[in-house]
């Protein structure tokens, strides 16, 4: 059987997997890009503006009711037509996915609406989408034709996640993110993000995220290194884990033929203190579950050292250490971070030929802010409409039970 499934950030649906299955995901993803899946027995379709973890726990949920799992990705124009514009490009976003660690095969320019042609074009029975709510630019609800013919499975979003709230973090310039958010000036991004005067959308505005033992090991691979493997480490910030990270990871993946990545995550006050500003836009524990899934990675060191030393080195059996061509810091005394590998002639540069960093991601934001100040408020006022729409029917229902009766 087949089905379809639609994230907006994270699924929690159990389906049987004795037989063969499929889905099928359509949407965009939310860092301002876009996809959609497809799997054999399952179809999941969502909006993908910004690839982040909430996209990629939906994926692993996603994955687990079937065997393949079929990501499709709607193209810049649909996302631009119904939710507004996006930060990555479609063919940013078409990469992102394809190295989540769950997704078997992507589908490039997805229909933005969910209809049944869509799940037999893929051979899929049904589809899966998130609690929350996709409407296209007019109002109506993208899963309106699969509901209506029994095609249609729900599922949880992942709480504490979304990209209304990381576009807030980087426009506002707060570090409120890095401890948590009591802090006033990290509560503005309801005003210009995820609030209208009208109300307040469950599924459009910003939550804390909780991060628990299980949920890391739902991420990770939980893979030991095996007699050949060629054990790589590489070190940094990965904030706001995208295209660029992706490129530098699949390059040093082919530089062995059996490899083994372990990647070392900096804490935040590290970070914050060689990039300075209000890095990182994401705090440790969202980099760390962003950095799992990828498919490129085996293992993540939660608070790495900044200092790549012989007792790391030891303890991990690194055979070869890495680095992009972007700038390395220096250590607090000025010392090179990674002169024992270099020592021990298992440094190497590797040029993933990618330009895109974190820092101009954010420009991206930035020069467009009005833009996504209004896409996110409008997003949220037609959330509010159909909460609404929904509300009103529903009373009258129940008003209609009685008279039924007598």
């Amino acid at each position: 059987m087949i089905i379809r499934l639609s994230l907006e950030v994270l699924l929690h649906y159990l389906v049987d997997t004795t037989c063969d299955t499929s889905f099928f995901i359509n949407g965009s993803i939310q860092c301002y890009s876009y996809f959609s899946i497809f799997i054999y027995s399952f179809v999941f379709c969502s909006s993908y503006d910004m690839v982040h973890y909430g996209h990629s726990n939906q994926l692993r949920q996603a994955k687990a009711m079937g065997d393949h799992l079929i990501v499709g990705v709607h193209t810049d124009a649909e996302i631009a037509k119904h939710k507004g514009p996006p930060v990555f490009t479609q063919d940013e976003r078409y990469k992102m996915v394809r190295a989540i660690k769950w997704v078997d095969e992507v589908v490039e320019g997805a229909p933005y609406v969910t209809t049944l042609d869509t799940l037999d074009q893929h051979t899929c029975d049904f589809c899966v989408h998130g609690d929350d709510i996709t409407l296209t630019v007019d109002g109506k609800d993208t899963y309106e034709e699969v509901k209506k013919s029994g095609r249609y499975r729900e599922c949880k979003r992942t709480q504490g996640v979304s990209t209304t709230d990381l576009v807030g973090r980087m426009l506002l310039m707060t570090k409120a993110h890095h401890r948590n958010i009591d802090s006033s000036n990290y509560q503005q991004h309801t005003d210009n993000f995820g609030k209208v005067c009208k109300g307040h959308s469950p599924w459009t505005g910003v939550s804390q995220f909780l991060q628990t033992s299980q949920k890391i090991i739902q991420f990770a691979s939980g893979q030991e290194p095996q007699n050949g493997d060629t054990i790589i480490y590489v070190a940094g910030a990965f904030d706001l884990f995208h295209i660029g990270h992706v490129d530098f990871l699949e390059a040093v993946h082919g530089l062995a033929e059996r490899p083994y990545i372990i990647v070392g995550l900096h804490f935040d006050q590290e970070v914050n203190r060689y990039k300075g500003k209000n890095y990182p836009i994401m705090n440790i524990h969202e980099r760390t579950l962003s950095v799992l899934a990828c498919r490129y990675v085996s293992e993540v060191v939660i608070g790495a050292p900044f200092e790549v030393t012989k007792d790391l080195l030891d303890h991990f059996k690194v055979d070869l250490v890495c680095h992009g061509k972007t700038n390395i810091y220096p250590c607090t005394d000025g010392m090179d971070p990674y002169a024992e590998p270099r020592r021990k002639g298992i440094w190497r540069t590797v040029d993933s030929g990618s330009s895109l960093t974190t820092d101009a991601i954010v420009q991206r934001i930035i020069k467009n802010r009005l833009l996504f100040e209004a896409r996110n408020q409008k997003k949220e006022a037609k959330e509010i409409a159909m909460i609404q729409a929904l509300k009103r029917r529903e009373e009258e229902k129940t008003k209609e039970r009685p008279l039924a009766v007598l």
